[in-house]
């Protein structure tokens, strides 16, 4: 068998747009003497393509790209297909996640998704009915391809944290002994993901004793980014082609020759990099932003932030806003001039001293004393928040906020204020991850990996200044976050366990941690869900994220 894997890179619901994309990957495919090209879960739509999925138009519109597929084939290779397939009665859901053949007999489904993800991000039951049976597609030279997708392959209690409960359908397929097992899959990216379908994969393999071809749709979605990494495994689980990480790509497998030399993996840090890039590229992109703005500080949520939006459209495409207050250190106006200056980020310089004095003179009639503490030091923050949403108006670029997730889980950050903006670049890392991967991006192990991003390969880009000096807000004068914030090793610890595992506040205090400080960031955590509520969307990089997976009420107890 000679296949193509066709790592794509959908826009969600332009159904015919990805129909020509997938026939473009047809026609490379043919070139290339493929007999079979495998495109990724729900691929004609995008994924994730949610309540699209619940127009009847929509539905319409996939039959004609499909019969418009079928038209232009001009005797190409067949075609595996992510669809949507109708069930064809009226009880609901009345479709299944499902795999249409496209080839010389026109389309038709061969293929339904038997266990539906609903927790995190997922919520395929809304739309989905779970498929039964093992899927077998005999090909015309007598070879038995089994089908899954994606989830059908989570099935290994030991290796994974959670199991659907459900059927097996790597057992049913394992009867049927099939010759090559297919899984079409759309798996967002977290850091764990890519060596657990390393392992989930060659699981699989070995009990059905064939090969297992892992196809994995790649770019960003949303709040969702799909890091690719599409592989082959032999039937003992060794690695027999391998697609790269965070990039479209068409590869040919023939089962027929040996296998290839493997690629070092990436570290766990240029990973997580490239992941954020893909995302704020295809966000913009895909949103129709060419051009992007965030206000840059001096310190280090901003820089790195800065430093992912050059890479992902280009330093001539990204400009930066310096406001300086009173309050500000020339410490760190000199370091964001200098970061600034080693990107080749166009900034510009607006203080704002003096709305500050206008906001206390205008609400003297309504505070006698005029704004005091935290009021006053919001203001700062919103006053600031005004200047970046009106300048990104004006220029429409998309306005990045540069809140880490830390500050995220504990509500230290301000509405209206510094969570502006249309996308959350870093809002999915929490503080110390921040500084790790900035230690990361100035080291020179990262030098490659930052030419192939379009970045200086040389020298520091976030600098030692910026990345050794103290967090603070510079909202008062000689401001700490750690005035008001536990030690962040000791605070990020704590949400990872709160937020990621759901650990109780019991078996943290008996892990070491002081009571009352578990007590407070709990509360802290709760208090902030209104603001959560009501931020920009983020880039999901980690099992648990503040988005559509995190799912908890303002008003509760």
């Amino acid at each position: 068998m000679r296949l193509a894997l066709a790592q794509l890179n959908p826009l969600v619901g332009d159904l015919r747009g990805n129909a020509e994309q997938i026939l473009a990957a047809a026609r490379q495919a043919e070139a290339m003497g493929a007999s079979l090209l495998l495109t990724p879960e729900l691929s004609l739509w995008g994924y994730p393509p949610r309540d699209l999925l619940l127009r009847p138009s929509k539905l319409a519109e996939q039959t004609e790209a499909l019969d418009w597929l079928v038209e232009q084939r001009n005797g190409a290779c067949s075609l595996l297909i992510g669809v949507a397939l109708q069930a064809g009665d009226q009880r609901t859901p009345t479709l299944f996640n499902g795999i249409a053949l496209v080839d010389d007999q026109g389309w038709q489904g061969v293929a339904r998704k038997q266990l539906l993800p609903s927790y995190d991000v997922f919520d395929e039951r809304r739309y989905f009915r779970p498929g039964d049976g093992a899927c077998i597609l005999r090909l015309q030279g007598g070879e038995q391809l089994g089908l899954t997708i994606c989830e059908d392959l989570w099935v290994e209690d030991e290796l994974q944290r959670e199991r659907l409960s459900g059927p097996d359908p790597i057992a049913a397929l394992a009867e049927a002994k099939p010759d090559l097992m297919i899984n079409l899959a759309a798996s967002p990216f977290d850091p764990g993901k890519p060596a657990l379908r390393r392992r989930l994969a060659g699981e699989a393999a070995r009990r059905m004793g064939c090969p297992v071809v892992y196809l994995n749709q790649v770019g960003g979605n949303d709040e969702l980014v799909f890091d690719g990494g599409s592989f082959v495994v032999a039937s003992d689980g060794t690695t027999l082609l391998e697609l790269p990480a965070c990039i479209e790509t068409v590869q040919i497998w023939d089962s027929s020759t040996p296998a290839t030399a493997p690629i070092k993996p990436p570290s766990q840090d240029e990973l997580l990099l490239r992941a954020l890039v893909l995302g704020v590229r295809d966000y913009a992109r895909k949103c129709g932003f060419r051009q992007a703005l965030l206000g840059l500080s001096g310190g280090i949520d901003s820089a790195l932030v800065a430093v992912i939006a050059a890479a992902a459209l280009g330093a001539d495409n990204v400009s930066t806003l310096l406001m300086p207050s009173p309050w500000s250190s020339a410490g760190s106006v000199e370091d964001a001039i200098g970061l600034a200056s080693r990107l080749g980020l166009n900034r510009q310089t607006l203080p704002i001293g003096s709305l500050m004095e206008g906001f206390d003179s205008g609400l003297r009639p309504a505070l006698a004393d005029g704004p005091q503490g935290v009021t006053a030091e919001n203001l700062q923050s919103r006053i600031r928040g005004t200047l970046l949403m009106a300048v990104a108006n004006q220029q429409g670029q998309l306005l990045l906020t540069t809140g880490n997730k830390s500050e995220l889980a504990v509500g230290y950050c301000t509405l209206y204020g510094d969570m502006n903006g249309g996308l959350a670049v870093i809002g999915d890392l929490y503080k110390t991850t921040v500084f790790r991967l900035c230690d990361w991006i100035d080291s020179p192990e990262a030098a490659a990996c930052r030419l192939d991003l379009g970045l200086p390969a040389e020298g520091e880009l976030v600098g030692a200044k910026i990345r050794s000096k103290p967090p603070s807000a510079e909202l008062r004068p000689d401001q700490k976050d750690s005035d008001s914030l536990p030690d962040y090793t000791e605070l990020d610890s704590l949400l990872m366990g709160l937020v990621q595992e759901r650990i109780p506040a019991e078996k943290l205090v008996a892990a070491g941690h002081d009571k009352a400080l578990v007590e407070r960031v709990q509360q802290l955590l709760s208090r902030a869900e209104f603001k959560r509520r009501q931020a920009a969307p983020l880039l999901k990089v980690s099992p648990q994220a503040f988005g559509s997976g995190w799912r908890l009420p303002i008003a509760a107890g």
